[in-house]
């Protein structure tokens, strides 16, 4: 486990599981989020935001958290030893974004840049949901489905499995030492 890609539908955990991840295994932690927009919310140029993900991908360690662009995602997903993708059921993922947001009146969200606007991106991945519903989660399926047999893949579809994978991370970290 040297390059992992944690990614799956707008609110489902990514960025808590990629800090557990990468507090485990010291590995460095890439959030896309913080590469693709600036504070406020304000997105990069396309051309930067590629040319930062191209520079961590080229790097030995890494965890990537998030989605960035189609480009970059099936990228960033053949390019990575360990695929773990968090493919909770879809009320769920409303009502982790619906959390969030409510968090987010009071202190910005872990993972998203400084200042960002909390209502209007809280929409956005209310939007983002559906869309990835509908187009990318069954790719996401598809895709790890047929990998398996060439990387470590951790389909994760409960807070049980998750809880349990970062479990088996830990122990196995702890052998290592």
């Amino acid at each position: 486990m040297k390059k992992v890609a944690v990614f799956g539908n707008s609110g489902g955990g990514k960025s808590t599981l990629s800090k557990k991840l990468a507090m485990i295994t010291n590995l460095p932690l890439h959030i896309l989020d913080k590469i693709q927009f600036q504070t406020g919310g304000l997105e990069v140029e396309y051309e930067d935001y590629i040319s930062a993900h191209e520079e961590i991908l080229k790097s030995d360690e890494w965890i990537i958290d998030g989605f960035g662009c189609v480009e970059s995602l099936w990228k960033r997903l053949d390019m990575a030893d360990t695929l773990v993708y968090i493919d909770l059921p879809l009320y769920i993922h409303f009502a982790l974004v619906t959390k969030r947001m409510v968090e987010g009146l009071f202190k910005n969200p872990d993972g998203w840049p400084e200042k960002s606007p909390i209502f209007k991106s809280s929409f956005n991945s209310y939007r983002v949901i559906m869309l990835c519903h509908r187009r990318m989660t069954p790719r996401y399926r598809d895709y790890v489905s047929k990998i398996s047999d060439e990387k470590m893949v951790y389909h994760l579809k409960s807070f049980q499995e998750i809880s349990e994978f970062v479990r088996k991370i830990e122990t196995l970290q702890r052998s290592k030492k």
